[in-house]
């Protein structure tokens, strides 16, 4: 009897600025689970708009495009890809009788589907979007909605971490270490800007970091040096217009690449750095995988902190998840001595597992936070940000982590899965409910 394998859904695209790094997410975890003997995979797009979510099965011919905008324009405009697809089905009839016995399952054309239909066609979804509506509750609601189980954390925890702000301000009464912030809406900006950049410069010392409070990790990140560059970050975050004026770029040091989301409310922090007295202080991210003991308790294994290496100020979405851009070190070079520099990474994650078990952080998840070290091995962790569905590109650093922990890319996603399916992530509890109000607290 042919054994049945668990349907995977690969959920890729949306939105975000970092849309592009999901669809190399979404088609890295494709292209493990098709090659196992364990799954069979299926490529889902989320395409159409923010207000009216539409859900493709992808063909291949899309799945290798080279970013997000080409496929949504393919899947809403096929008009305009009638030359193409007449060129593709030309090849397909010539290699007709290769792939009816090597590939009778292959996909050559989009379909779309519901959420009622995605139901009876795969048992899993892994979200491999990145920002909304995947990081922030909206889509756990829906999948949950249609009893689909998937990856990562629950509603009440993935609609905390996505704003910085709260899961921060709720971190810091729980009695860990975050930088200083002060959120700015654009209301306080166009009521009075003066008072604005007033209350700024009593707050904080410059250079400061501004900030997306809710969208994905390096996307609109900048050091602010003075008040000229505040105003600057404002007017783009705050624009009506989808471009940036050429003052702004050019007061912000801009290129033509670089992009700053449209906003409604800007986060301020105060710039995390060594201090008199430590003798390091290094900027880490750390990914972690939970599991599941025999008596349903969450059990947190936090994999070596990478030591992250920016060019800049700021390290890039492309330093963070594409080949060739980025600079990890992993494990982090906490000390020359490797004794003590595996006293400290034992102590960093210890103090990391203690924030996802507040936070209930469930499946897999990556903390970046500085870490400062000081004389006889004290240390201090200052979180920078949670991310409830890390990047799963080949290139991001959770790969180096997770493979000294003995797992393999595939071993990594597979464990993801069965955390997910196990878990399913449905049942409220209590540790949800006082997430849900500190949620209601911090709006």
């Amino acid at each position: 009897m042919k054994k049945m394998h668990k349907k995977i859904g690969v959920l890729m695209g949306g939105f975000t600025p970092e849309r592009h790094v999901s669809l190399e997410s979404g088609r890295n975890i494709y292209s493990k689970l098709a090659a196992s003997n364990q799954y069979e995979a299926l490529p889902l797009f989320l395409s159409g708009s923010t207000e009216a979510y539409r859900i493709f099965i992808l063909p291949a011919a899309l799945l290798l495009k080279d970013n997000a905008d080409d496929v949504h324009d393919a899947l809403l405009h096929r008009t305009k890809f009638r030359a193409a697809e007449a060129l593709l089905t030309a090849i397909r009839q010539e290699a007709a009788s290769i792939t009816k016995n090597y590939a009778k399952d292959a996909i050559f054309s989009p379909e779309e589907v519901t959420f009622s239909a995605l139901k009876e066609r795969i048992d899993f979804v892994f979200i491999a979007l990145h920002g909304r509506p995947g990081e922030d509750g909206t889509l756990q609601k829906i999948l949950e909605k249609y009893d689909i189980p998937y990856n990562g954390s629950g509603i009440a925890t993935t609609a905390l971490t996505i704003d910085k702000y709260a899961t921060n301000q709720f971190l810091a009464k729980k009695g860990f270490q975050v930088a200083q912030q002060l959120l700015v809406t654009q209301k306080d900006w166009d009521d009075d800007q003066l008072i604005t950049i007033h209350t700024v410069a009593n707050l904080f010392t410059y250079p400061i970091i501004a900030k997306p409070v809710d969208d994905g990790c390096s996307a609109g990140v900048m050091r602010i040096a003075n008040s000229a560059m505040l105003t600057a970050y404002a007017s783009a975050a705050f624009r009506s217009k989808p471009l940036m004026s050429d003052e702004v770029m050019q007061t912000l040091g801009l290129q033509v690449a670089d992009y700053i989301p449209q906003q409604k409310k800007i986060l301020l922090e105060a710039l995390i750095e060594k201090d008199q007295a430590a003798l390091a202080c290094l900027e880490t991210t750390t990914g972690l995988l939970t599991h599941i003991d025999h008596n349903g308790k969450t059990l947190y294994e936090l994999f070596e902190p990478s030591e992250t290496v920016a060019v800049d100020a700021i390290l890039s979405l492309e330093e963070k998840f594409l080949a060739g851009e980025g600079h990890n070190i992993t494990p982090a070079r906490f000390d020359h001595n490797a004794k003590v520099a595996a006293i400290i990474s034992k102590r960093v994650k210890r103090e990391l597992a203690n924030i996802a078990r507040v936070l209930n952080i469930q499946g897999y998840a990556r903390i970046d936070a500085f870490v400062k070290i000081y004389p006889h091995q004290k240390i201090e962790v200052w979180i920078i940000e949670i991310n409830a569905l890390p990047a799963m590109t080949p290139a991001t650093c959770i790969f180096h982590q997770c493979a000294l922990n003995g797992y393999t890319p595939f071993d990594f996603i597979h464990a993801i899965i069965q955390y997910g399916w196990t878990k399913r992530n449905f049942a409220g509890s209590t540790e949800t409910l006082s997430l849900d109000r500190c949620i209601k607290k911090s709006q």
